[in-house]
This record gives structure tokens, sequence and C-alpha cells, in this order.
């Protein structure tokens, strides 16, 4: 292992050094980008990762916060799809104890007939776990309903079921596996995008055009295998290969609202497990705030800022207040955060809800690997087939997959607290280059509490200005730009209502 140093200015540097061909370029920079780079780089493979933004800034840090086998998938009869998420469920938990743990749910049960239903149910869900189970599924009472979820609704549960899933925060193990990837060799650059696939006189993409976001620099990357890692941009990076190529996403919208602690003060989340649009919605405990979600609406276009609507956070709420004993407002909401899913398109006709969460790789006849489709608990697994169809369409030489039982490093730490200290590592050891990085993936605070973030950012500006060498312009820059970003996480409220 050649450990490297993960800084900006030294992977930048590393990239105008390198006068070889890497083995392995992989655009896109979120949970499935950063697992490939992890895996090839642990195999002992030159890995090159850009990314337009930052780490995990679209889809990636925007999930519910589970590490899940998938409830749903259960109803749909994608045996398969679960049994495979659980087991990978149980290695991401090994591999990174410290961000991801068990979570118990509570399904609310109007009646004797739903307990019977939903614990049956369950036990295929443990049965399909053997060996990797978080807790068994068991039924309880009404009063115990009410004293593992305080603020339930007491009118809508005569008893429940209770099961156990994982969760996670999605943008810190990220960053934790982009530093472990980098100490295994890969070398990863933010706001680097990619605007050009060069492919040589066999008609074989070996290079890439990529553009340095901060500088204006140029590149021109060799590589003996490029991998399309983008998500729900993976379409247009396939533009660049064939332009005529047809989408391969269905895009999908996922918005969540974060309500008080006052909500949520237990910790066993809430499930509902059908709503009146067919989706499961969670209600569950994450940073001492109470998180609900999550809506499934078709989009035309996939977006790094994606906006809920307010039919999206209405239904949420409204969903919510059925189950908790208070009903919250508009008024409460500390946040709205949307993701957008990268589906693989099936039935035209399909809703977004029913299409598949398994992952496709596809290779281009002039051998772009592009992966998409998938979700954050099978990323490891997903790393392992797209690295291993390299290996298979390729000259490449490589050691066996090492990410089952290879430990994701610890370095960082939750917090909604910004201080000086915490700013400055975020710089020098997480590559954060703006406000964003810092208040949004290093820390939660814009998700959490966008007001909050919204306070802190003039000061963080001025830290970050300071250790990157930046001037007055920028700092305010850098402020304007963040009041602008947050206001998609209070899309009902005003900049002039956040500064009162």
């Amino acid at each position: 292992m050649t450990q490297q140093s993960f800084d900006r200015s030294t992977s930048v540097r590393r990239l105008r050094e390198r006068s070889q061909p890497w083995d392995m370029l992989v655009i896109g920079g979120g949970a499935t980008g950063v697992g490939i780079a992890l895996d090839a780089a642990s195999r002992g493979l030159d890995c090159l990762l850009v990314e337009q933004a930052d780490f995990g800034q679209g889809t990636s840090s925007r999930s519910t916060k589970l590490v899940h086998g998938g409830v749903r998938y259960l109803r749909q009869g994608n045996l398969t799809l679960v049994r495979d998420a659980l087991r990978e469920r149980t290695l991401l938990r090994n591999n990174a104890p410290h961000v991801v743990h068990d979570l118990p749910f509570l399904i609310p049960c109007h009646n004797r007939w739903e307990r019977l239903f939903y614990g049956l149910g369950l036990k295929v869900y443990d049965f399909l776990a053997t060996r990797n189970s978080f807790g068994r599924s068991h039924v309880v009472s009404r009063a115990e309903s009410l004293r593992r979820v305080p603020t339930l609704n007491p009118h809508v549960a005569r008893g429940g079921v209770i099961y156990h899933d994982g969760q996670f925060d999605d943008a810190r193990l990220l960053i934790d596996m982009a530093i472990t990837a980098s100490e295994h060799g890969a070398c990863l650059l933010n706001y680097f995008a990619v605007t050009e696939l060069l492919a040589g006189d066999d008609a074989k993409l070996n290079a890439a055009i990529v553009v340095d976001h901060e500088s204006g620099e140029s590149h021109r990357i060799a590589a003996k295998s490029i991998v399309n890692a983008a998500g729900p941009f993976c379409d247009a990076v396939r533009k660049l290969d064939d332009a005529n190529c047809e989408n391969l996403v269905a895009a999908s919208q996922g918005v969540h609202v974060v309500l008080p602690h006052r909500f949520m003060t237990g910790e066993t989340a809430i499930i509902v497990p059908k709503t009146i649009d067919g989706r499961v919605i969670f209600i569950i405990p994450w940073h001492g705030y109470a998180l609900v979600g999550t809506t499934d609406t078709p989009i035309e276009q996939a977006s790094l800022e994606p906006l809920a609507t307010p039919a999206e956070i209405d239904f949420l709420l409204e969903t919510a207040a059925r189950y908790l004993s208070e009903t919250p407002t508009r008024n409460d909401v500390l946040s709205v955060f949307t993701g957008i899913r990268p589906l693989v398109k099936g039935d035209p006709s399909a809703r977004t809800a029913s299409l598949s969460r398994d992952h496709l790789i596809k290779v281009s006849k002039s051998g772009l690997v592009t992966i998409t489709g998938g979700k954050w608990t099978t990323v490891r697994k997903m790393a392992e087939d797209c690295v291993d169809r390299v290996l298979a369409d390729t000259e490449l030489k490589a050691e066996h997959c090492r990410t089952k039982t290879l430990p994701i490093h610890n370095q960082s730490a939750p917090t909604t607290e910004i201080n000086t200290e915490f700013v400055e590592h975020a710089v020098r050891y997480q590559m954060a280059r703006v406000v964003e990085d810092v208040l949004a993936r290093r820390s939660r605070l814009l998700f959490l509490d966008a007001r909050e973030a919204i306070h802190a950012a003039p000061r963080v500006a001025g830290v970050m200005a300071s250790l990157l060498g930046r001037d007055e312009r920028w700092t305010s820059e850098q402020v304007r730009s963040f009041q602008e970003t947050a206001q998609h996480y209070l899309p009902s409220i005003h900049l002039s209502e956040a500064f009162p």
C-alpha cells in the first residue's frame, strides 16, 4: 500500500507529474465512484477519480441515512436483492463500526391482523439475514410501542412489530471511504469535470480531458480503462462517448424534512409501511433531530440542487402528523433536503417506486464502463462487480477483491457545532474547498438546521479564506453563494426571514 496525502494540492501535483497512463479513471465522486476507487486501489491498481463538484454533493449525501435490506423490496418479492443487501449491511457495519449502527424500527399496527401480517413478513426478513441479523423482529404491545416511541400517536397503534436495520451518516462515511482509498494509493480530486472522452486509432477510449474548476486549467488524462460512475448524471457522460445513446436512467427525487428533537425523543424509529401512494415512509431519530422521508417523484432532468415541491413537503408533514402525538407544521421544519435516485430504466409506463434498485453495468463499443442504479447499502458489492468487469475486459492484472474485510478508517467526527478547529480540520485533511463543503458534508449542519448554517457561513468563510489564501472578494462571494444554496433547504423561507 502506497499511502498518499488526502490534500487537493498534493493530488493536483501528482496528476501533473504523472507520465504513464492510469490503470483506471473513475468519473464521479459519489458513493459508487469512491467505492470503485477504494476497491481498485486496494487491489493495487493505479486509480484516478475526478468529481465535478464535491465528493457526495449529489445523491450520496441525501439518503434516508439507512443501511438496510429494504422491507419494501421484500413486499415486491425481490428476495435476492434483500438477501444481498442484508449481507452487505453486515459487512459495512463490520468495516465502519464508527459510523454504522443498529437502529430498531416500530411498525405501528391497528389490529391483530396487521401484527400477524407484518410479524410474519419480518420473520422472512430475519430468515434472509441468517447470520447477518442486527436483531430479531418481534411483536410488541400497545404499551411497549408507546414506551419505545414516546411521541407516537396513541390512536394509531394497538400494538406493533419491532425489527432492526442499520443507520449511518452518509456523507461522513463517504469522506472516510475517500480518505481510505487515498491511503491505498488512489488519487481523488473534487471540482474536476470531464469535458471530453478521447479514443485511439482502434476506436477504444484511452483518455479524457478534465478541467479544474478552481484554476480553469485543462488536463489530458491517459487511462487504460474509464469508468462512468456519475449517478444521475451518467447519461450525460455516456453522451460524451456516443451522442446518440439512449438514456439508462429514470430519475426520481426523494424529499426529506427535518424536525426538532421533540418530535422523536426515543431511540426507536417509526416506519409507515404503506402510504396512500404506496410508498414506505420513515420517521427516524438522527443526530438529535427527527428525519421524515421520503417521497418518490419522477423528474425530467437531474440537477445538483434539486428543489422539493410544496406538495412533497406537505405530504411528508401530513403523513407524520397521523403517526405523531404532535402535529408538525411548516414552521417546525428546520431543513428540507432532496436526493435524486438514478433508477435503471425498465418498463416506460412503470412508476419510479417500482423500478429496480439493482445495479447495472454496461460497456459501450468504445469501452466506456457505466455503472448505475443500486443503493448505498450495496455500494461495496457494486464496486467489486465493476472492477471485476474492468479486469475481465482489459489486460489489467490485479489482486482479488479485498473490501469484504477492509476497514474504513475513522477520519471524521459527527458534529453540528462549528468551531475554528473543526473547520481547519475539514480544509487541511478532508479536502473541503468551499463553505458548503464544510456546512453540508464535513458537518451536517445545513441538513439539520439550515437557518443555523446560514448564520455560521460568514465565520466559516473567514476561516477558510485564511487557510486557502483567498481574499475578501472570495469570502463575500462564498457567503452569498451559500445563502442561495441554503434556500433550497428552506424552500418556503426567504433569506430576510432567516435573518430576522
